[in-house]
């Protein structure tokens, strides 16, 4: 897997939320790191870009 990197909360776009959609699940939950395989950094900026990406409405909260 290559370097994962994110942009901050102002800069996000539909691009971004593309990437983003990779690291959730069909429910639109986080994946672990067990999964992702990111380390324990990367999945803390994932996590937070990710609620990010929701609040700005970019990704949806849970999907049906």
């Amino acid at each position: 897997m290559g370097r994962l990197t994110l942009s901050g909360c102002a800069n996000d776009t539909d691009a971004d939320a593309a990437k983003l959609r990779r690291y959730l699940s069909e429910r639109s939950k986080i994946l672990p790191r067990r999964t992702t395989g990111t380390c324990a950094m990367h999945q803390r900026q994932l996590t937070e870009a990710i609620k990010c990406a929701c609040q700005i409405s970019l990704l949806p909260f849970v999907t049906d």
